[in-house]
């Protein structure tokens, strides 16, 4: 179901939870959709021996599609005009990620309704690993 212009208002949030304890799993599956099979992101020996990190860690194309996956639902299919994100901290196998859009404002242009957001994504610290700014078009 899309927002309506009607019942929202400057200040409104939607929060979620979009993945409870990332496993290296869905890390792998991530490379093997994506094609990005950096070693940093797949190979436990590389990543700490080699390039110094404690472990993998995930792609920040998971993490910003984490984000969309609550943006989305939130604003309906095919309603996003504007997504973007900043990757701010990495994210490590066994993190819970919560995602928050707030309405920042609300517009018309050129016969649409408008809702911009500021989105941010945080682990289970409440460290953030995601901020970024969408605008999605809403009904009257």
């Amino acid at each position: 179901m899309a927002l309506k212009a009607s019942a929202l208002k400057v200040g409104d949030t939607h929060s979620e939870r979009v993945v409870e304890n990332l496993s290296r799993t869905q890390i792998v599956q991530y490379a093997g959709v994506s094609g990005d099979y950096n070693p940093l992101h797949t190979d436990e020996v590389y990543t700490t021996q080699v390039a110094g990190y404690p472990s993998v860690f995930a792609h920040g194309m998971l993490t910003m599609g984490l984000t969309g996956k609550m943006l989305t639902r939130y604003v309906g299919d095919g309603r996003l005009t504007k997504f973007g994100v900043r990757f701010t901290n990495q994210v490590w196998p066994g993190d819970t990620l919560d995602t928050k859009a707030t309405v920042t404002g609300l517009r018309e242009e050129n016969g649409q309704h408008l809702a911009d957001l500021t989105l941010s994504t945080t682990n289970q610290d409440g460290k953030e690993v995601v901020a970024g700014s969408a605008t999605a078009r809403i009904d009257p």
